[in-house]
């Protein structure tokens, strides 16, 4: 059955309304909190945009924006690539096999970040902890580290839990998309004495384009909003040194009592997020359309 122009927008209405009730009213409301300074308690006071210019020169902000932009590399640069060599790996072995290293693999991502956090706080202990004891019982105990308490560890150490958590939904995706290939691309590549390397350059990363698109998109709004892992592994610790944005705005919002200050950070993660999605959607449709007038 079809539906007219105006029986279909009496179709979505509904959604429609739950969409803007459970997204753009709260972010509204935060738009305005924002423009104000307000404690969450007492009288509200407009300020105009002196949050966001404050922003600028905030040692906290600009580090925790600083530690975003290393966080995207654990996230988004690192996952892809181990998820595309793992990916690769699975779909030249047999499908009984690759279901079962698929699962396996897949495994950290459906994991609630919080378990993770505790799990990854057992290895990295100090004294009893996996990693440091395997180091120690292979001689090794001048690497042992306090990995979550030292000012230029604990990052690093954060976002190789990030990673081990991003690469299973990237590898999902890419594997997918190598099985959605035809074969005929990768016989005709062999014939023409293509080896590993010249198949995936030639035929394997051009056909997961639109995957590579979606891994890409997806890893980089995870990279903004790593609130639970962070919190639960680190607190933003030591000091300041693994403080992400989405974890000040907690901080300031929630145990500082300063709301309006909060939802300006907020408000600006929103904007650069934004910014950088259409930022990607518009160079994969640019290069899509040099490569169709090519």
């Amino acid at each position: 059955m079809r539906l007219s122009g105006l029986e279909g927008v009496v179709y979505v209405l509904p959604a429609l309304a739950f969409l803007a009730l459970v997204l753009l009213v709260p972010l509204g409301m935060t738009a305005g909190l924002s423009l104000t300074s307000w404690d969450g308690l007492g009288p509200i006071k407009w300020v105009g945009l002196s949050n966001y210019t404050a922003l600028i020169s905030d040692p906290i902000v600009v580090t925790a924006m600083g530690n975003a932009v290393v966080m995207t590399v654990f996230t988004l640069a690192i996952p892809i690539v181990i998820g595309l060599a793992t990916a690769i790996v699975l779909s030249r072995i047999t499908r009984r096999l690759r279901t079962l290293w698929r699962t396996l693999l897949f495994l950290p991502a459906v994991i609630a970040p919080v378990v993770v956090a505790v799990g990854w706080r057992l290895v990295y202990e100090p004294t009893t902890g996996l990693l440091n004891s395997l180091l120690r019982a292979l001689g090794l105990s001048s690497l042992a580290k306090p990995w979550l308490g030292d000012f230029s560890l604990a990052l690093p150490a954060t976002g190789i839990v990030a990673t081990w958590m991003e690469y299973g939904l990237v590898m999902v995706l890419f594997l997918a998309g190598i099985q959605r290939i035809s074969p005929e691309l990768f016989d005709a590549a062999k014939v023409d004495g293509a080896g590993i390397a010249g198949e995936v350059r030639h035929v394997t990363i051009p056909g997961l384009r639109y995957e590579l698109l979606v891994a890409i998109v997806v890893t980089l709004i995870d990279s903004f909003r790593n609130f639970a892992l962070i919190f639960n592994l680190t607190r933003g610790g030591p000091g300041n040194a693994t403080v992400v944005p989405v974890l000040e705005v907690y901080r300031r919002g929630i145990l500082h009592g300063r709301v309006g200050s909060a939802s300006a950070i907020g408000i600006t993660i929103s904007v650069v997020l934004v910014l950088l999605v259409l930022g990607v959607l518009w160079f994969a449709r640019r290069r899509d359309a040099d490569e169709g007038s090519a």
